[in-house]
């Protein structure tokens, strides 16, 4: 870069990744944060639900927990787990693990106990940072010592730590940025979640590409919107905090999809926003982030999603999975018609690649392979599944790798990159990465199942996993017993919507699963159609939305395989055929539907009196 882009970035308070003097060794995010803190001072770190920290503020608190941190035993590579609800505090958490040299691993209390079990005693890790409300995770019975954040004895001997930044000195070890960042859990195809360990070295390219294409910086209010469960929270962060803006967070109630995500946007004055596209899709773009910045990611964005939200602002299309630092490549889209994936980040290269590993040819579709310092080093303690994903890079110096991520795509002559699908049976759903073979495998473990097969069904709004069984000889088999059985082990994302039992699976010639017959398989009898266009009968409005058989007065929405876009669905549904407008909480706190019946009669009768 040119003198003048570095003044205007120093002006700008953004990160500057080639100042004299910070050598490779100190970039990572301690370093990057505690530069911006300098600049930034007084200005708002955080804004949450009215309250803002400011960046002395945050890093002074972060300092403080840093060395409590590291007088219980944290340090380079390290896992710390967290549990602490969307917060400020949970962002000084976050950040104190990382100045203490070590790497988080977020629990979300609301997943199945079993799970939870499985990411503990995968990662180990050293100590659990959680909030009073979160007694559900049990991690003592386990020998993991425990933080609770609120208790004012631990608050007191925070507060009695010296708050100026954490030198190697004071660390147990010098952080360095090949030492882990975090840890996330993402679906596995062998029926158990796996445990990815990304470390610094990728947050240079990250922030570089950040401030290269979306220009975040003070002044800006960006929106955390992804669950802090997934590495796309990290990307919201250091947007946010690596720039000088300020991190706009709320309550999971004030970010779902639909009215209660754009009030979020518009009342917080939000100038940038990373969505996947199942948010956008059921969201008004009117009055939005006027002239501001909007990054789609999690899944493919389509042309009319582009038609809905590029115009007045600046769109981006975001690449990348789990296993590289949140992305690696993102491009501006121009149009409808041309919504590629961009380029890679500075030091990051994409590769087209074939079935025998040759360079494909441009506009030649291949398998897309990965590179650079934002690779992840692998899957914990799954050093025969690493290797297998994580491979030479012929291309590259000796030693290098490459991450397979079957993922298929081509490169038009200009170098931009395009996806074209997946090579497996791996899927994006709601922005979650799901292994449709962990399905599978968790409900051929049930001792009354001999065949199972999970499929995706429905448009982008509407999209659901259905899982099809066949069962045992004499066995008495339901579909709801089975989602129930799912749901002890799978969260929530992951739990089929409907369960549906087959006297036998329709196969290919070839005596494979003919996965395209098995709606048609199906023995369910069809969803009846309203008489009329007039037909407001709740139940019946709630059938039609999640196309199941039969919605009655006792049923629970979510049980019948609703959530949280279909819940935003049934709203705009129900103030447009009712007249009446309800909270999306009440959805969600309704035990059945004769309740949300009698709350949307009740929003009716002052009209009517």
């Amino acid at each position: 870069m040119n003198s003048g882009s570095d003044q205007h970035r120093i002006a700008q308070g953004r990160p500057l990744l080639n100042e004299p003097g910070s050598g490779e060794a100190k970039h990572t995010v301690p370093h990057l944060f505690e530069r911006v803190a300098a600049r930034a001072g007084d200005d708002t770190a955080v804004l949450f639900e009215g309250k803002a920290v400011s960046y002395a503020e945050l890093n002074s608190a972060a300092n403080r927990l840093a060395r409590s941190l590291i007088s219980r035993g944290v340090g380079p590579d390290s896992v710390v787990a967290v549990s602490v609800p969307k917060s400020a505090d949970l962002i000084t958490v976050l950040l104190a693990v990382l100045k203490a040299g070590g790497a988080y691993l977020t629990l979300d209390p609301a997943y199945p106990a079993e799970r939870l079990a499985h990411m503990v005693a995968d990662a180990q890790p050293v100590l659990l940072i959680r909030a009073s409300e979160h007694t559900e995770l049990a991690l003592p019975s386990q020998g993991v010592p425990e933080l609770v954040l609120d208790d004012p004895r631990f608050r007191g001997d925070c507060e009695a730590q010296p708050d100026h930044d954490v030198s190697d000195r004071e660390r147990r070890a010098e952080l360095r940025p090949e030492h882990l960042m975090y840890v996330v859990y993402t679906s596995g195809s062998t029926g158990r979640p796996k445990g990815v360990a990304v470390p610094h070295s990728g947050v240079v390219g990250l922030v570089a590409s950040q401030a290269e294409q979306i220009g975040a910086g003070p002044g800006d209010r960006v929106l955390q919107w992804a669950s802090i469960s997934f590495d796309a929270a990290f990307w919201d962060i250091s947007l946010a905090l690596l720039s000088g803006a300020a991190l706009v967070m709320a309550s999971a109630e004030a970010l779902l999809p639909g009215r209660p995500l754009r009030d979020t946007m518009v009342e917080n004055q939000v100038t940038h926003a990373t969505l996947p596209p199942v948010a956008l899709s059921v969201t008004e773009a009117d009055g939005v982030l006027p002239g501001g910045t909007l990054v789609s990611t999690g899944d493919a964005v389509s042309p009319s999603l582009v038609r809905t939200w590029a115009e007045g602002r600046s769109m981006f299309n975001g690449y990348g999975p789990t296993e590289v630092t949140v992305g690696i490549s993102m491009g501006r889209i121009t149009g409808p018609d041309d919504i590629g994936i961009g380029r890679p980040f500075p030091g990051s290269s994409v590769q087209v690649l074939d079935e025998r590993l040759a360079a494909a040819g441009h506009e030649d579709e291949g398998e897309l392979y990965l590179a650079g310092p934002g690779l992840a080093r692998g899957y914990l303690n799954q050093p025969g599944l690493s290797a297998a994903r994580f491979v030479a890079n012929p291309a590259g110096p000796p030693g290098s790798r490459m991450y397979r991520s079957g993922d298929l795509g081509w490169r038009r002559a200009d170098g931009e990159l395009f996806f074209a699908g997946r090579v497996d049976n791996q899927v994006k759903l709601r922005g979650f990465r799901i292994e449709l073979g962990e399905i599978e495998t968790r409900l051929a473990e049930h001792p009354a199942v001999d065949l199972a097969c999970a499929v995706v069904e429905g448009d982008v709004a509407t999209a659901r996993v259905v899982a099809y069984v066949t069962a045992s000889a004499g066995a008495d088999l339901t579909g709801a017993g089975l989602r129930s059985y799912l749901a002890r082990s799978l969260p929530e994302h992951m739990v089929p919507y409907t369960v549906v039992v087959l006297d036998r699976f329709p196969v290919t010639p070839n005596g494979k699963v003919d996965r395209a017959a098995l709606s048609a398989a199906d023995a369910r009898p069809p969803v009846p159609e309203p008489e009329t266009t007039r037909d407001t009968d709740l139940c019946g409005l709630v059938q039609r939305i999640l196309g199941v058989p039969e919605a009655r007065p006792e049923d629970n929405f979510f049980d019948l395989g609703g959530h949280s876009v279909l819940a935003t669905m049934l709203a705009r549904r129900i103030r447009s055929e009712f007249g009446v407008v309800i909270p999306m909480r009440t959805i969600f706190q309704a035990a059945t539907l004769a309740d949300l019946a009698g709350i949307v009669q009740a929003a009716k009768e002052p009209e009517s009196a």
